[in-house]
């Protein structure tokens, strides 16, 4: 069941089976940003966007975006007919049509589509308007990949779908194309679900997240909450962690360093040449987290913050364990050995000083 109401919520329903494989799912999602939909190879993810686009049809399914169905009962509406912008690993551009009469053949395939200075406004925020007497041929991954998205932009989509859209990337032109998906969160009022098995990506792009394993998700919720639960953690990659939403608050020229300013407070990392004032994401993960009863002395790290013990939760080795900690407004992580925690009297409610060694700017 698919149900989006404009800046309302997106509710869906599925039960599909194939083989040996089953897609259950019954999830509220938000009608708003970005959803990344996180997982495994074969958990279902792109089964999951096939089956909103009607690509792929589940008896019994109904499916319906702001009150329209599109699927219900004898009612299926063509895959053609419904304003969904698919965005694949591949680009599928049209090589015998140059960039424009491809985003021109996006627009004709909708009643609704973008009228001129709508899609003069995709361009701009894609950069690609110097491409567009270009054929698909004599352009990069990247600059494919920025077209494909403002051509299902194109349509005037109530909804985009995006399965994998830098999986096919390199390293260089993912870097390229992930400011122009930021813009896009930022300046368009389409949801977007965003399907990725890159922590980069989804940790960078997501405003809320989907966690899917073996057909069932695990977890569903706002960024922020799901990466700091403990009774399920959530891994982005190697290590639990939690992403801090933050502005470069000052930029420290003479020793290389700039303070990145968040709700609970501050902490300095390497200068990445951002300027002061701009709004960034900042991953801070559990293992780069130590905690200390008192403030600690003067050391090499730097970041230095008070805080109070949230919650307790077990790891897989039964000789670690995590901490949540509250810092103000936001939620940190920090993992520590249980004997240290019972030496400390670490428990919830218990003030602490937590000693950030490293962060990552997300960019």
């Amino acid at each position: 069941m698919t149900v989006l109401h404009g800046s309302g919520d997106l509710r869906l329903r599925f039960l599909w089976r194939r083989g040996g494989f089953a897609l259950d799912v019954d999830l509220t999602l938000p009608g708003s940003g970005v959803t990344a939909v996180f997982g495994p190879s074969g958990s279902g993810k792109t089964t999951l966007l096939r089956l909103i686009a009607g690509l792929e049809q589940v008896p019994g399914g109904y499916v319906a975006v702001d009150g329209e169905t599109w699927q219900g009962g004898a009612c299926v509406v063509p895959v053609h007919r419904r304003p969904v912008g698919y965005v694949f690993q591949d680009a599928r551009l049209f090589p015998h049509l140059n960039v424009a009469d491809n985003l021109e053949y996006g627009r004709r395939r909708s009643t609704a589509a973008m009228d001129e200075s709508g899609l003069a406004h995709a361009i701009e925020l894609l950069g690609i308007g110097h491409l567009l007497e270009r054929m698909p041929s004599g352009l990069s991954g990247g600059e494919r990949q920025r077209v494909a998205i403002a051509r299902a932009l194109a349509l005037r989509p109530r909804l985009l779908l995006m399965d994998e859209p830098l999986a096919a990337l390199d390293a260089e032109r993912k870097r390229e194309i992930l400011p122009y998906l930021e813009r896009l969160r930022g300046e368009l009022d389409v949801p977007m679900l965003y399907v990725s098995h890159s922590p980069d990506e989804v940790a960078r792009l997501a405003d809320h997240l989907v966690v899917l394993e073996q057909g069932r998700a695990l977890a569903s919720g706002p960024l922020r909450q799901i990466l700091a639960r403990l009774d399920l953690p959530i891994r982005l990659g190697d290590d639990a962690g939690v992403v801090l939403d933050a502005v470069v608050g000052a930029v420290d020229r003479g020793w290389h360093l700039m303070r990145l300013d968040f709700a609970g407070g501050a902490l300095w990392a390497r200068d990445h040449g951002v300027a002061a004032g701009r709004a960034v994401r900042v991953r801070v993960l559990a293992r780069d987290v130590s905690l200390a009863r008192q403030r600690p002395a003067p050391s090499s790290i730097q970041n230095v913050l008070p805080g109070q013990v949230d919650a307790l939760g077990d790891e897989e080795h039964p000789g670690t364990m995590l901490a949540r900690v509250r810092v103000g407004e936001d939620l940190l992580l920090a993992r520590l050995t249980r004997r240290a925690a019972a030496s400390l009297g670490i428990a919830p409610g218990a003030d602490v000083w937590l000693q950030v060694k490293s962060v990552a700017l997300l960019e």
